[in-house]
């Protein structure tokens, strides 16, 4: 089997160094390295169609050298057939003429194609290399006075024209360049880019095969912590509008191309493998150059031990050998760099396509798909399964390249020991046969593990966004709970797969061990060859290329699974149920004409249901007219609306709109970003129409108010604003746009009624006078100023008109109007002069207010950078090295230093066993009275003991990654719940979701593998070092140099690596805010057709994620080719001493244990790099967890030694004494030393204008901020001493914004179960619910609730939360604006339910309608965070008090025809 240069048939026995064939051999084995780049590359140029045949673009000189390489190419193939025929044993044979041949045919090939610059470097660094080489030979021949012969003269000036070629290939202008495909070779900058790209772009072909062009990027990350302006941008070949385009046309193919209805088939899957199979053949040529390479490694050990035990022994051969592991080491180290980098690059690719479908898929949605998958799903979609997508292509490749590798192994086996082999590998068969089952066992458990965890992220996405009630009502145990339990299902699987993959490493380390146990026992009883020291090394060598397999197999199977998965899930979402654009007909506006038209309509949330949503809807409104809906809650007002939008399914009928539609929803739509991004809304800024908006929307006194002006910036979800000023946003958003139809939700619930006066004769009156506008509104004070009045009651409109006319039609309408008077007859007001004389005092005020906007007009516009902290803060993140603080406190928090002590102690048992049966093989075939049965039996022993080693550890590494994921799960989630709230107005719900889903991820699967993967192979280096220092210790010089300059050239690596890892952390989070934002807002987008513009916006978010992962991938392979020549270098040493040292002074035996160990470096300290770096980078997982564990808590929720009387309050005083808050240390105050008292069983109402501060005064007697002084005291107790718990369960409440919860009715009433069905029946039918919810199938248990409470209306949900606090029958009782959005009616009825279920009890009232307070016992007048005013309402009306002229504001919101009115009635 030894492959001697003696044996080379060209070749005569007697050589030396300056021998022709020597140096024709050399040459050609160059050549042919050459002609394998060339041909890599040039099919890569057919792959991305980049190039062209034929002598276009090339001089008389380019084609006189292909004709003169061509015809010596005949020469040469046409001698050696000749060869062949004759079987002749010429000097020279007929394979090296074949070799020659080829090699002149690709010389021909490479001066006839245009190609990318590429291949056009290679070749010309090519034809240098060959006419030098081919000149050096003869001439080394002539100064040895030897002749050459004519053809050889012929064959060197063709060589020397190669050269002139190569010059001229080099001096053509890169410009001159066809850059028209994108590509490697295309420009690194388009003309309007704001950053570089990466430089792989203009990267040369040297630059590109070693990764060079990463190096001023790790340079500069060297010197100083990268930063995010320090990274370029996405490479445009790369870019994921791209990827997306190529994917959508696939996907329309498929979808057109699948017969109707039959959608079993995997569309996604599909789609994607039409798009990138093309660019992964290059991929799939390089991963089996490594394959090849891999394999031949063993055949080179059995050549070196042959060597090692031969007579003759010969230091050319020995040189040869050397040159031949050269090689291979060379291209299996190139080839897999560039697998590695190749397959992830286009795995990115499918990642940011896949991303974007699904972002455009939710903008595509319908009621029905949103109902389906929820905003968390949505965002699971994105963060987990199309982030999967990254890695997919590495494990396909590795999945069919590693069987490849298994099969090729086999022949190896089967050649070295021959049929003694068979018994073996039948038993390896059975052992890759026991992966099935296994596979099987993961995929469920992988399944079942993504279905908790979408349950658990579902549950969590909706927690964080109702937090703020959640903490008022005190129930964080109870949703804590909820989420652990979600969490200890997804646990269940977690476990089951990580133990079954440990029992699976326990086979399959085991497995190369009884199958070369009896491979040896099948060589002796066979006698199919010797069991001598080439046989037995070659053995353990190819079982070892066969352990990788082995090994990995399972988990690509496993990865791809997974990855299956993920595409099913994917396509499940993108076939979903789409709007139907078609429901409705859409034109231009006509001036004359008519704005929307409605015939016959029926439409229905649920196209199953039996009653349609709204019915019979006709509905005709022109151009400029002003509409009003009213009617009670759940009357289907809303619906319509979204009727007209086309978001409610159409069942039947006809629906047309003219013009471009603004929307302003009832439950304020807010972008985290300025103020002024809100209201332009992707419009450009144009000051006089901006400022006439604001003007119009009563912002000025707000933006006035704000440290940082128009430019402040909003939290999430608008956290940090009052609900009247998010309307407000809302309302001059609509205004900006400048729109045709306005369809207003409800619009002015949220502001007090001076403000609401104000928006609807300064926005609706004269901003929109022309514009058509459809009010949905319960404040019947402004009926009387609309063109026309639709009243609807239960899905239909009952009554549509003028208001005097519907007021003498009587029914529905007057019984509005009558309740709405029936609130307001406490009002004092004599005569109809005082009425006008309010309505003056009313006018006045708002003409001071648009004095007030004038004023600073020019400071909104022209403010650029106000001091100030914003609310919402960059993401936290370390920089620079961290040491080990991170590994620290992963085993600190887990407690898990005794498992993983135990993991080591397992490696090292296992490595030490290991390298005992080699060293036992080693010295047992030089005993000369040994039996075979020994040999084999003593080795199988000891190789059994170390597998049950490697058990011990993969099962203490498995405990080790559940301890920790569970305390590090436990340690998260306690302190997001006991955060304060001012965390959560601050933070983005997306970076919360990211820890706890990728984050937590990596946790779980990622670290404890990572760890342990670190160990084992820096065991198993040291052992190798160890034993080849024994057989030759001069090595351990070169050994210990290379480790050295490894350890520098990681370290350099690292520095950028952490930064490019922590930034990319910052980088996901704002797609996934960015995604589950959009999700919230998706019919506000729609309505205002800015579809376009939020993917547009999405697509800059994807590409500034995605770089971040090519350039964390591109660095990782910088590093490792780095590393490996490093260590190929220890290889090489280790075979030149082996070489070198004199027959007999080792034993062939050490010599194959030596170099076995010594071809296992490079892959281990591989292996060991590539997990340390995988370690350093996903501990940041861990660091960015940690942070979130360390959240300062908010007070304890029980003091012990404070706990009040289980009676308290019993009568329910609350005494404020110099109440002084603000919301951050150094911040202004928002409450200014408040001091009054509530006395027991008062009404209390607390009024003002917005951003007074009543909201503020709620959160500081629910404590969710603290006093910066004074304090609070309930019956004498100050509420600052004792536990949240205590108080807040002692509290009652109906928030601003009513939240319900995905689930059931009960859940939803009752979340901590302590009512029996009775008591929750009473309530609701207390609270007007109990008609609705008993026509509900299964009643209280019916999961009628979706995502936030969607499919019930705002008026709804806030009759639920009086349901909770009529349960909860607490002492004091706070309204937060409750009834904003409630009908007149609604809201008498609830008033009166407060009044008599509540009057005992303390009730404290914030409310933007007057007669809501006026019936008040006291009320409070606050006014910019001050208490101007605190007394009976009666005496304030008699004086010429704050309240007085508040009052008359809402009187003179009432002006016109309903002002009359309402004194007709009263």
């Amino acid at each position: 089997m030894a492959v001697l240069i003696e044996d080379l048939p060209w070749c005569d026995v007697e050589l030396n160094l300056g021998s022709k064939c020597l140096q024709r051999t050399a040459i050609d084995l160059v050549n042919l390295l050459f002609l394998s780049f060339f041909y890599l590359l040039l099919v890569a140029g057919c792959v991305s169609q980049r190039f062209t045949l034929g002598s276009r673009k090339k001089g008389w000189i380019f084609v006189a050298a292909a004709i003169c390489c061509a015809a010596t190419s005949i020469i040469y193939l046409g001698a050696g057939l000749k060869n062949l025929i004759a079987s002749a044993n010429d000097e020279v044979s007929w394979v090296a003429c074949f070799v020659e041949g080829l090699i002149w045919v690709s010389l021909t090939v490479s001066l006839l194609v245009n190609v990318s610059k590429w291949i056009k470097i290679l070749a010309s660094v090519w034809w240098v290399s060959f006419a030098l080489l081919d000149s050096a030979a003869k001439i080394e021949i002539l100064s040895q006075g030897k002749s050459i012969r004519m053809f050889d003269i012929i064959t060197w000036l063709i060589s020397l024209l190669l050269l002139l070629c190569s010059w001229m290939n080099l001096r053509s202008s890169p410009e001159a360049q066809d850059y028209s495909t994108a590509g490697l070779s295309d420009p690194l900058l388009a003309e309007n880019s704001k950053k570089n790209s990466a430089r792989l772009a203009t990267a040369r072909f040297f630059s590109f095969l070693s990764f060079s062009w990463m190096n001023s990027l790790l340079s500069l990350g060297f010197k100083k912590p990268l930063t995010p302006d320090d990274i370029p941008s996405v490479v445009p070949e790369d870019e994921a509008e791209l990827a997306y385009t190529k994917f959508s046309k696939a996907w329309d193919d498929a979808l057109l191309s699948e017969p109707e209805g039959a959608k079993e088939r995997n569309l996604v899957f599909r789609a994607v493998a039409k798009v990138y199979f093309k660019e992964n053949i290059l991929t799939a040529v390089c991963a089996l150059f490594r394959t090849i390479a891999v394999v031949s490694l063993p055949l080179m050990l059995y050549v070196f031990v042959d060597y090692a035990n031969s007579d003759h022994r010969d230091l050319r051969t020995g040189f040869f050998n050397l040159a031949c592991l050269v090689m291979l080491k060379l291209v299996e180290s190139l080839s897999m760099r560039h697998w590695y980098f190749a397959a992830r690059r286009s795995g990115m690719r499918i990642r940011s396509a896949l991303m974007v479908a699904a972002y455009k898929k939710q903008l595509k949605l319908s009621s029905l798909g949103r109902k389906r998958h929820s905003s968390g799903e949505i965002v699971n979609y994105i963060a987990v399964d199309a982030y999967r997508m990254g890695e997919f292509l590495w494990w396909f490749h590795s999945g069919w390249s590693l069987t490849l590798q298994l099969l090729l192994s086999t022949a190896v086996l089967f050649g070295v020991v021959g049929i003694g082999a068979v018994p073996g590998l039948i038993l390896l068969l059975l052992c890759g046969l026991l992966n099935l089952p296994f596979a099987k066992m993961l995929q469920n458990c992988q399944t079942q593990f993504m279905i908790a965890q979408d349950k658990r992220l579902r549950s969590t996405s909706e927690i964080l966004n109702s937090m703020k009630v959640i903490k008022l009502q005190s129930w964080e145990e109870e949703f804590k709970k909820q989420i652990e339990s979600c969490r200890d299902e997804e646990f269940k699987w977690l476990a089951k797969a990580q133990l079954t993959k440990a029992f699976g490493t326990f086979l399959y380390w085991m497995s190369p061990t009884i199958v070369s146990s009896v491979i040896f026992v099948g060589c002796a009883l066979m006698n199919s060859a010797p069991l001598n020291a080439s046989t037995i090394f070659t053995v353990l060598a190819t079982l070892r290329v066969m352990s990788e397999p082995v090994r990995v197999i399972p988990e690509a199977i496993s990865a791809i699974i997974q990855v299956n998965v993920s595409f099913d899930r994917i396509n499940n979402f993108l076939l979903d149920d789409e709007l139907k654009t078609d429901e409705i007909e859409r034109s231009g506006m006509e001036k004359s004409g008519t704005a929307v038209d409605i015939q016959a309509g029926n439409f229905s949330w649920d196209p199953e249901t039996k009653h349609p949503t709204l019915r019979n809807i006709n509905l005709e409104i022109k151009n400029g007219q002003k509409v009003a809906v009213c009617g009670p809650v759940g009357a289907g007002k809303s619906s319509l609306l979204h009727a007209v939008l086309g978001e409610i399914p159409k069942v039947s009928g006809t629906v047309k709109v003219s013009g471009s539609i603004a929307y302003v929803s009832q439950t304020s739509w807010i972008q985290s970003g300025t103020i002024r991004d809100n209201i332009l809304y992707g419009k450009p800024m144009e000051t006089r129409r901006y400022n006439a908006a604001i003007k119009a929307c009563a912002l000025d006194k707000d933006i006035n108010d704000f440290g940082h002006g128009d430019l402040t910036e909003i939290g999430q979800r608008g956290l940090n604003l009052s609900g009247g000023q998010k309307q407000r946003i809302q309302l001059a958003r609509a205004v900006y746009a400048d729109a045709d139809v306005y369809l207003l939700d409800d619009p002015f619930s949220a502001v007090d009624a001076h403000t609401a006066g104000v928006l609807f004769h300064k926005c609706v009156e004269d901003s929109l006078r022309e514009k058509t506008v459809i009010l949905v509104t319960h404040q019947v004070e402004f009926l009387s100023e609309v063109d026309q009045i639709l009243v609807m009651e239960e899905g239909r409109i009952t009554q549509l008109g003028k208001y005097d006319e519907l007021l003498m039609m009587g029914t529905a309408f007057k019984q509005l109007v009558n309740a709405h008077n029936d609130a307001v007859t406490v009002l004092p007001l004599a005569s109809n002069e005082s009425l006008g004389d309010l309505t003056k005092v009313g006018r006045d005020r708002e003409i001071g207010s648009i004095q007030v906007v004038e004023k600073i007009e020019e400071e909104i516009t022209t403010t650029t950078n106000v001091p100030g902290a914003q609310l919402t803060q960059e993401e936290e993140k370390e920089a620079g090295y961290v040491g080990l603080k991170p590994f620290l406190d992963y085993l600190n928090v887990s407690r898990g230093w005794f498992l993983l002590s135990s993991s080591v102690l397992g490696q090292v048992g296992f490595v030490v066993f290991q390298a005992a049966s080699t060293y036992w093989l080693a010295c047992g075939i030089g005993i000369p009275n040994l039996t075979a049965t020994m040999l084999i039996g003593v080795y199988s022993v000891i190789s059994t003991l170390s597998a049950g080693f490697v058990y011990a550890r993969a099962v203490t590494t498995a405990h080790l990654g559940l301890k920790a994921s569970k305390a590090f799960f436990s340690g998260f989630t306690n302190a997001v719940f006991k955060a304060p709230m001012l965390f959560f107005d601050s933070t983005p719900v997306g970076r919360i979701l990211t820890r706890a889903s990728s984050d937590l991820n990596v946790l779980d699967f990622d670290i404890p593998f990572a760890i342990i993967f670190v160990v084992s192979p820096a065991v198993e280096l040291t052992a190798a070092l160890i034993v080849m220092t024994y057989v030759t210790w001069q090595v351990i010089i070169i050994a210990l140099l290379a480790l050295a300059a490894t350890k520098v050239v990681q370290e350099y690596y690292l520095a950028s690596a952490r930064e490019l890892i922590r930034i990319n952390g910052t980088t996901k989070a704002p797609v996934m805010n960015y995604a589950a934002e959009t999700s919230l807002g998706v019919v506000t987008i729609r309505a205002f057709g800015t579809v376009d513009r939020f993917l547009k916006n999405y697509l800059s978010l994807v590409d500034a994620d995605a770089v971040l992962f090519f350039l964390s991938n591109a660095a990782m392979e910088w590093v490792i080719l780095r590393i490996e020549t490093l260590q190929n270098l220890t290889l090489f040493t280790c075979a030149l001493l082996l070489i070198l040292i004199p027959k007999g002074y080792i034993a062939p035996g050490l010599v194959g244990l030596s170099l076995s160990y010594a071809l296992t470096l490079t892959q281990t300290q591989v292996f060991l790099t590539r997990w340390y770096c995988t370690l350093s980078n996903s501990i940041i997982s861990v660091e960015r967890i940690k942070q979130y564990m360390s959240i300062p808590a908010e007070p304890p929720a029980v003091v012990d030694d404070k706990r009040p009387p289980s009676s308290w309050p019993s009568s329910g005083t609350i005494h404020l004494q110099e109440l002084k808050i603000r919301y951050r240390p150094n911040a202004p105050l928002v409450l200014k030393g408040i001091s009054c008292t509530f006395r027991e069983g008062t009404r209390v109402g607390v009024v003002g204008r917005t951003g007074s501060g009543k909201s503020t005064l709620i959160s500081a007697l629910f404590r969710l901020v603290e006093p910066a002084s004074g304090c609070i005291l309930i019956d004498g107790i100050d509420i600052s001493k004792i536990g949240l718990k205590d108080l807040r369960m002692k509290l009652s409440i109906i928030p601003q914004e009513p939240t319900l919860f995905r689930g059931c009715i009960r859940t939803n009433l009752d979340p901590l179960g302590v009512y029996s069905d009775d008591e929750i029946w009473k309530a609701l039918e207390k609270c007007q619910l109990k008609a609705t919810i008993s026509n509900l199938p299964n009643k209280l248990d019916s999961s009628e609730v979706s995502d936030e409470g969607e499919n019930w209306s705002v008026g709804q949900r806030q009759l639920f939360c009086l349901g909770r606090v009529l349960l909860k029958r607490n002492k004091i009782l706070v309204l937060d604006e409750a009834t904003a959005s409630i009908d007149s009616a609604t809201d008498a009825i609830i008033q009166r339910i407060i009044r008599e279920e509540f009057a005992d009890c303390t009730v404290v009232t914030v409310a933007h309608r007057v007669p809501t307070v006026i019936d008040s016992d006291m009320v409070m007048v606050l006014s910019f965070g001050d208490l101007v005013e605190y007394n009976e309402p009666s005496k304030l009306m008699e004086t010429d008090s704050y309240f007085s002229k508040l009052v008359a504001e809402y009187w003179a919101s009432c002006r016109g025809n309903s002002s009359q009115n309402l004194q007709v009635h009263i």
